[in-house]
């Protein structure tokens, strides 16, 4: 086990309580229904977990990434959808504000987010520009107070409860990715409005929409950074955003494992509890040692991130083990649980389902390995 300081201890315990207590009970529910969390939501702004890892002076808690990694991670073992709610906030809603924002802009968006008292949603992936986020589509048109804004972006969470959206928009076509600036704009601006709802695999509980900008005005002062850094500020963003997916991906799997750790030792097959049996010990001796691995990842990315050093790799390295090693956790926690795993009786199903997603949002497990291949031979 890491060792963790006495601060990181706390939030994790504080956490637990509330995933167990609050979010837990209602999680099946969620899943069942496609039900958006507003409870759970309302009473992490109460705790301060919506600006966690962001200074006091900006509404947050002022705590570290390690410790927001920790949060996230408590509570996607007993819940994903409630989770990635809370994640796709701080780390997007939040992120390119924090990151790329005046001083102005952070004191006006960035402290009512970090408060609670507003949602935040990130609009960069389109239909034709996914793993190939440059290809933008999305324009921003200067006019004569501001930009005139058009286009579409999907899957984006929280979109529909959120208040403020950062996204990205080419302001000038012929510059490739310089020419993508990034914006903040409240949801309430007309011309903006959520289109469809995706019906998803997993994490059903999580809202995922479509969102459409129709002659959206916004004015210059709603520009995050300078024109030519809007594409770089958000591959910033992603790149912080990968250390929450896995400590999403890594709660999942610890959840499974606890419940299959749980099962293994009550379930009678031949006479006696199945986790006498070396085939179900080796399981579960692979998920321990896996999830663990992870772990070590999740949290080094983290603590690089703290102590302000270059952490792209690690983040890649981290996000794309422990998504990986979710999926595996998962589908052997199923297998454990036999026939019973494959029924919606248990959450070891739902938990599979959902972690599938760490595999493919903030990039896929492809794109990862090129970030990865890309920050090793470049120190080669």
């Amino acid at each position: 086990m890491l060792t963790l300081r006495e601060e990181h201890i706390q939030v994790r315990d504080m956490v637990r309580r509330f995933a167990e207590d609050v979010v837990a009970p209602r999680a099946r529910e969620l899943d069942e229904t496609e039900s958006f969390p507003h409870d759970a939501v309302r009473q992490m702004a109460e705790l301060g977990l919506l600006g966690l890892p962001y200074p006091e002076k900006y509404g947050g808690a002022g705590m570290d990434t390690l410790s927001y990694a920790i949060a996230v991670e408590e509570v996607a073992r007993v819940c994903a959808s409630t989770a990635i709610t809370l994640a796709a906030h701080v780390s997007l809603g939040c992120g390119p504000v924090y990151g790329a924002g005046s001083e102005e802009q952070k004191l006006r968006y960035l402290v009512p987010m970090a408060k609670g008292e507003a949602l935040g949603a990130f609009g960069l992936t389109e239909p034709n520009a996914g793993s190939d986020a440059a290809g933008t589509q999305t324009r921003a048109v200067k006019t004569a107070d501001g930009w005139r804004v058009n286009g579409s972006k999907i899957y984006i969470t929280n979109a529909s409860y959120a208040k403020y959206i950062t996204f990205t928009a080419v302001t000038d076509p012929g510059r490739g990715t310089n020419g993508i600036s990034a914006f903040i704009m409240d949801t309430a601006t007309p011309g903006f409005r959520v289109g469809k709802k995706e019906k998803k695999m997993g994490l059903r509980g999580s809202d995922t929409v479509e969102v459409v900008f129709e002659d959206c005005l916004v004015q210059q002062d709603q520009m995050l950074g300078e024109p030519a850094g809007g594409f770089k500020a958000f591959m910033r963003t992603l790149a912080g955003g990968r250390i929450s997916i896995g400590a999403l991906a890594l709660g999942i799997a610890q959840g499974a494992y606890e419940h299959s750790l749980k099962y293994a030792k009550v379930r009678q097959q031949f006479g006696q509890p199945i986790a006498n049996f070396q085939a179900v010990q080796f399981m579960l001796a692979d998920m321990a040692v896996k999830i663990e691995a992870a772990r070590h990842l999740v949290y080094h990315a983290a603590q690089l991130r703290d102590s302000g050093a270059d952490f792209v790799k690690e983040a890649a390295m981290a996000k794309l083990f422990a998504s990986e090693m979710g999926n595996w956790v998962t589908d052997k926690a199923i297998q454990i649980h036999g026939g019973l795993g494959y029924c919606r009786d248990v959450p070891v199903e739902r938990m599979h389902r959902d972690v599938k997603l760490m595999e493919i949002g903030e990039g896929t497990s492809e794109i990862q390995r090129m970030v990865i291949a890309r920050e090793i031979l470049r120190g080669a």
